[in-house]
């Protein structure tokens, strides 16, 4: 009788343990079995732990929210006043100086961009890690996905007369958020144009299995080593081949996450100096 009592409780504190209304004070200890009393201890432990887990993702939270609040301003007044002075220069006589000082302006008007793209994608990463980022996926076309995605890297892909080819159908769906799929999608493309060389193509297709579709971004670009191939995806590892290029290795390290949280995957094949393939799986419908 007295073990099944103890039974009883030790459940009745695991149900409100995972409901989330255990509360210490609704045990007397004095009442308690001495595996009771432990099992008590543990979940009193347990539910503080979870309570200090919360408090610091609203911290962490309210601190993402606030750098990036703060940090857009001072970046946009750089750009601002950085155009102004450019135009400045542009109605000047030509001179040596001149060309100097609007070469200047140049630099400071890409670092500046550069930044802003630095501070907007350490923003989304630590959103991803503080399980911050609310991604909700539903039942859709992939026609828009890929259109807008490709859309958005177009014009990069113009100053390089990189022509992007997409072979996709119109009647393809899958399970996935648009907003953050589009996101994924685009560092993909992003990188297939950046490393690609100018006049070269971009390939984008897609192919239907039983459980995933399968989106490929294809180029002709410098390829991947063998050795570099499984750290691509890690946060800011960037190849020795690529260091004096734009970009600061966080673009596949958020595309792999994003498309993880929605039961998605990503592969990649490449040779260097064979371009590379990225593919990634999402999937077809609810697990």
């Amino acid at each position: 009788m007295r073990r099944r009592r103890e039974i009883r409780k030790v459940e009745e504190m695991l149900d409100a343990a995972i409901s989330g209304d255990f509360r210490e004070s609704d045990y007397n200890e004095t009442e308690l079995s001495r595996v009771e009393t432990k099992w008590k201890r543990f979940l009193s432990t347990s539910v503080l732990s979870r309570e200090s887990l919360e408090q610091e993702k609203e911290n962490v939270k309210s601190l993402v929210s606030d750098i990036s609040h703060q940090t857009k301003t001072p970046v946009a007044n750089i750009r601002l006043y950085t155009d102004l002075l450019k135009e400045k220069l542009s109605r000047e006589v030509h001179t040596p100086d001149r060309e100097q000082e609007l070469r200047m302006a140049e630099e400071i008007s890409r670092q500046a961009e550069k930044l802003e793209f630095l501070i907007q994608s350490l923003t989304k990463m630590s959103r991803l890690e503080s399980n911050i980022l609310t991604v909700n996926p539903r039942e859709q076309g992939l026609e828009r996905l890929i259109r807008e995605a490709a859309g958005d890297v177009m014009p990069k892909a113009d100053k390089k007369q990189i022509q992007i080819v997409n072979t996709c159908v119109d009647n393809i769906r899958a399970y996935y958020d648009l907003k953050w799929t589009k996101e994924a999608l685009y560092n993909v493309l992003d990188n297939a144009v950046k490393y690609s060389q100018p006049g070269g193509k971009v390939t984008l297709s897609v192919m239907e299995y039983e459980l995933y579709v399968a989106v490929s971004v294809k180029d002709e670009g410098i390829g991947i080593s063998e050795a570099d191939t499984p750290k691509i995806f890690g946060r800011f590892y960037r190849a020795e081949s690529v260091q004096q290029a734009d970009g600061v290795g966080i673009g596949l390290y958020l595309t792999r996450e994003i498309l993880k949280r929605q039961n998605g995957y990503i592969k990649v094949k490449s040779a260097p100096g064979k371009g590379s393939e990225f593919i990634l799986y999402i999937r077809r419908g609810r697990l």
